[in-house]
């Protein structure tokens, strides 16, 4: 029995083979049965030195030991062709999904449209989706459609339209506080420029927009929406034969994008400085172009679009306007010096006024006596003040469609006296007209909306708005207090300066008081005017008591206080009044000069802001601003007495 498994585990052939080198084929034939055992071992245990014969009381034992060994030899042999049969069977089924992939690939390419079941299912699915739609956002329906909607910024939309209709277009970055349109002003030019005769704009320009915020410098290069990249071919996500083959895809960014229109970065001040480097080449080189280390170009399987993407880069001609609500500090200085600069204007109370009435009309709502001033007085930003108008429609035409008690009595009385009075055929159809009855009253209650005082003031408490301006000029004349002018980025706001003066105790002991917290600037200011007091009035500031405060305690972060605090010292000396509807800019010297100082255009909307009618500004800073600017009555000076005269109150 154990030969016959043998000869079924190795064959007849190999066996008589093994049996010669085991020595034991004149054994296996022997009549005595210890020696057939004996060549049964060497053959089974692979062993030619067994030569002892067993014994005939062990042969028994023996025989059960090969008889196990052979069994565990046929059982392995069973288990290994089991394995290769699903080893095979697991290749077969592989190669069949790899000639599937195969073959839907030539289909794609043979079948334009082609698609698998799995990505008909998701198309469905989003066409389902594209089904649903809500109404249009009060934002999309309020955002100007053309120039002549951009309110306030008559001279910026002007300069940016010339600049872009010119046959050499310019780059350009805007400035100026939020919410004033830069980025509507852009997209409304492009779109203006396309239609003069001398535009270089297709009028398939595009207009690519993207925000400084969110583009990042990858050192590695790995990823560059802005630029384009190129990953390695095996993460790059790129086609399988590019993968399979190791050639790296380039991927082209915004700026090619961008190609022949408007390439414009909202927030350009935020961007990595790195890559606002990056970008001056592009710039410049009007392409972008691509590196990698697993590019090969002598390889012949590279396709030549690829060919072509590295070595003669990709297309980026565009006209590049970087918007921003930074000073230009924050651009780099080699970007500025290829760009021109258009300054976007802060917006008016009566700007904010005009852009609430536009939006009441397209909104088809009525506004009650003074809403719009209301709203002008909580922000100087249009995109506030239309959010602002939003909220308080929303209220309004809640309350509009909430009924009285008379009606809702009536209404109830109305529906108790037609009960059971109504036929089922009429509930159908009173259920079919149901929908169309409701769109109806939606339309009539939204057209007959009135936007009320409360509404605003609603509005304000839930959102904790407070009034933008909370100084306030005034007819009156008030001793030791007058009316400085600030800056900060492109808002300019109203400085309120006091000043009292006590006779000292001691003649020439006297103290001077000035809050710290109003800056280091400020504090020059306070004792370069108390130089110059005894200069114009005779009298020594050591003899008083004089404590000075800007209300609120801002920094000051120039010197352009100097001239009121003067004022306000010598008002606090003298008992002079000052005039409370005029405010002043300048720093004092100590020859009693008016110095010239910085953005006085920003200065003036910040007292126009206030109720201010009259600005008082060194004669040097005449050509910063034009005359009669926002129906301010400006006075130019170089003196400070030319100041005082028009700053202190007559005497009747």
């Amino acid at each position: 029995m154990i030969l016959s498994l043998m000869v079924e585990y190795y064959g007849s052939d190999k066996l008589v083979i093994k049996a010669g080198k085991m020595e034991a084929l004149q054994l296996i034939r022997s009549p005595i049965k210890g020696e057939r055992v004996l060549a049964l071992q060497k053959i089974m245990y692979d062993n030619p030195t067994l030569t002892a014969v067993p014994e005939e009381k062990d042969i028994p034992r023996l025989v059960d030991q090969l008889i196990e060994k052979m069994s565990d030899l046929l059982a392995r042999r069973s288990l290994e062709a089991d394995l290769e049969q699903k080893i095979a069977d697991r290749l077969e089924e592989n190669h069949q999904d790899y000639v599937q992939d195969i073959r839907r690939q030539i289909l794609k390419e043979e079948k334009k449209g082609y698609e698998t079941p799995m990505e008909q299912q998701k198309r469905e699915k989003l066409e389902e989706l594209e089904k649903v739609k809500l109404t249009q956002s009060v934002m999309e329906l309020l955002r100007p459609d053309c120039l002549e909607d951009i309110v306030g910024q008559e001279r910026a939309v002007a300069s940016l339209l010339a600049k872009l209709s010119s046959p050499y277009p310019q780059h350009l970055i805007l400035y100026g506080p939020p919410g004033v349109g830069k980025t509507t002003a852009a997209r409304l030019v492009l779109e203006a420029s396309k239609e003069r005769p001398l535009s270089p704009f297709r009028q398939d320009a595009p207009f690519v927009e993207t925000d400084g915020t969110t583009l990042r410098w990858d050192p590695r290069d790995l990823t560059n929406p802005l630029l384009g990249s190129v990953h390695d071919p095996i993460y790059q996500g790129a086609r399988r034969d590019l993968a399979d083959t190791g050639i790296p895809e380039p991927k082209p960014g915004l700026v090619t994008d961008a190609h022949g229109g408007i390439l414009f970065i909202d927030e350009i001040g935020e961007m990595d400085v790195m890559l606002q480097n990056k970008l001056l080449k592009v710039l410049e080189d009007k392409r972008a172009f691509f590196e990698s280390a697993y590019y090969d170009p002598t390889d012949d399987k590279v396709p030549p679009y690829i060919r072509k993407l590295f070595e003669e880069g990709a297309p980026a001609d565009f006209v590049l306007i970087g918007a921003t609500t930074r000073d230009s500090s924050s651009i780099n200085p080699a970007l500025r010096s290829r760009c021109a600069e258009i300054y976007f204007e802060p917006l008016t109370p009566q700007h904010i006024e005009e852009i609430v009435q536009r939006a009441a009309k397209r909104l088809s709502a009525t506004l009650g006596d003074g809403v719009a001033k209301l709203i002008s007085e909580y922000t100087i930003e249009g995109r506030k003040a239309i959010n602002i108008l939003a909220d308080a429609y929303s209220l309004a035409l809640e309350r509009s469609q909430q009924p009285t008690k008379d009606e809702a009595g009536n209404k109830a009385t109305d529906t108790d006296a037609v009960t059971g009075a109504d036929t089922d055929a009429d509930a159908s159809a009173g259920a079919a007209d149901n929908d169309s009855d409701k769109a109806a009253e939606s339309t009539n209650a939204a057209s007959g909306v009135v936007i009320e005082r409360a509404d605003i003031y609603k509005v304000a408490q839930v959102s904790r708005l407070s009034p933008y301006v909370t100084k306030k000029a005034s007819d009156r004349c008030e001793v030791g207090h007058i009316f400085g002018l600030g800056v900060a980025g492109f808002l300019g706001s109203v400085i309120e300066i006091e000043a009292v003066a006590f006779e000292a105790h001691e003649k020439g002991k006297g103290t001077v008081r000035f809050n710290e917290t109003a800056g280091s600037m400020a504090k020059d200011s306070v004792f370069n005017a108390a130089s110059v007091v005894r200069m114009v009035t005779g009298k020594d500031i050591h003899d008083y008591d004089l404590h000075i405060n800007v209300v609120g305690g801002g920094n000051i972060d120039g010197p352009s206080a100097g001239t009121a605090i003067l004022t306000a010292i010598i008002s606090a000396i003298t008992g002079q009044p000052i005039r409370q509807d005029t405010a002043v800019t300048g720093e004092i010297s100590l020859q009693g000069r008016v110095r010239p100082v910085g953005g006085v255009f920003e200065k003036a909307y910040g007292a126009k802001q206030a109720g201010i009618s009259r600005l008082i500004i060194p004669s040097e800073n005449t050509k910063d601003i034009p005359k009669h600017h926002l129906g301010l009555e400006i006075f130019p000076v170089s003196r400070a007495q030319e100041a005082l005269d028009l700053l202190l109150a007559k005497e009747e």
